[in-house]
């Protein structure tokens, strides 16, 4: 396993971390499960968890408690978040901030994140959903003032809307905001245009979260593919977007070498960039967990590669959460 420095800090995170979405807002969940590959990534040197209040009301959160309950190694960095209390995903620029963050809701979240997972601070408290709308209001500015001052948080970080990426370099330059969480795959390559820029430039930490596509770059899709009632992609391949989807997938498979899965392929695409702290995929298995870890081995793709994957850029503008 590979670690790369968090910025503003002194920690050292596994530059694959882990995902706990799909442990609790994903069908087909199992808990024994879930648990068992997440300790099997701790053995294998994965020492960092993002994770949320919004994942099954707290969910993800009391199990990964659970699995630090019994760890006794090096320290383990979590990240959470903090839901909008107005239950509206994306954040949109006509809400109200005292709607969605009042200050309030703010801490009374970070202390409810905190009895879950069973902790006196968190390592990464983050925004779920953000417009860069709010980035001059006092009132979350304050509140995460007060949450690093008091020792419930060490640092602090913002969710960006899917398809966004840009939509926070205001709030980046307030100074509060270490870390940023933003979709980044082979196919949504569109945060190196300024977000990553921004980010090395005032040393923000970057979060690559969806790294498989929500699970089309795993090479599992079909174009049959149903899901049940209440699971997240239902909505996220909806219509059209199945189809083409598959189709970008199909188009993709020649580029993967020999030997690589594509998998694979995509979570060393995502390490490629210097400005990448980590990149989180959902691993529900104890085998993806095995397969996934496996691409922190500090190689590095050859730039012919490098050329290939960018002309799969796909700069998708349906707003979808």
């Amino acid at each position: 396993m590979q670690y790369r420095p968090f910025p503003r800090t002194d920690w050292k995170i596994a530059e694959i971390g882990y995902g706990t979405w799909g442990m609790a807002g994903w069908s087909g969940s199992d808990d024994a499960e879930s648990l068992a590959a997440m300790e099997r990534a701790l053995t294998l040197g994965c020492n960092f968890f993002d994770t949320a209040w919004a994942y099954g009301a707290g969910h993800s959160e009391r199990l990964l408690r659970r699995l630090l309950s019994g760890w006794r190694g090096d320290h383990v960095y979590i990240a959470t978040k903090v839901p909008p209390k107005n239950g509206r995903w994306p954040a949109r620029a006509d809400y109200r901030l005292a709607d969605v963050f009042p200050p309030d809701h703010i801490r009374e979240m970070t202390e409810k994140s905190l009895e879950n997972l069973g902790l006196d601070c968190v390592d990464l408290q983050q925004l779920h959903v953000w417009t860069d709308a709010w980035a001059g209001d006092e009132g979350w500015q304050r509140a995460v003032d007060d949450l690093k001052r008091e020792g419930l948080i060490k640092a602090f970080g913002i969710s960006v809307n899917r398809w966004e990426p840009a939509n926070v370099v205001k709030a980046l330059r307030t100074g509060l905001v270490d870390c940023v969480q933003v979709v980044y795959n082979i196919f949504d390559q569109n945060p190196e245009d300024e977000l990553f820029r921004v980010c090395q430039e005032l040393n923000v930490g970057i979060i690559a979260r969806v790294p498989f596509d929500e699970g089309s770059l795993t090479g599992t899709l079909s174009a049959d593919a149903t899901f049940p009632k209440g699971d997240w992609r239902a909505l996220y391949f909806k219509g059209d977007n199945l189809r083409e989807t598959i189709e970008r997938v199909e188009r993709l498979e020649p580029v993967v070498p020999a030997g690589m899965t594509l998998p694979e392929l995509a979570l060393r695409f995502i390490l490629e960039h210097p400005a990448v702290t980590t990149t989180i995929p959902g691993m529900r298995r104890v085998r993806h967990v095995d397969a996934n870890l496996a691409a922190s081995d500090g190689k590095r793709l050859p730039p012919g590669l490098l050329d290939a994957l960018r002309g799969h850029r796909w700069d998708r503008t349906t707003v979808i959460p």
